[in-house]
């Protein structure tokens, strides 16, 4: 069974992945009601955020090999 501050951590994970994801469609569905193109949501800080969290470990993945 996890301990209490193992739990939080994992709650604060969950929470921030929650509120960027959020930020994230907020961000979209404004870029679609300007008929934006597709990519512009990919360039606001939210896009740019999700974008680096799934790079660097691959970045990373790949240096180490």
């Amino acid at each position: 069974m996890p301990s209490l501050s193992e739990t939080i951590k994992l709650v604060a994970v969950l929470a921030a992945a929650t509120l960027l994801g959020n930020w994230f469609l907020a961000e979209l569905k404004k870029a679609r009601r300007q008929n934006l193109p597709w990519h512009t949501a990919y360039l606001s800080p939210p896009g740019l955020l999700i974008l680096a969290a799934l790079t660097v470990p691959l970045i990373y993945w790949l240096a180490r090999r």
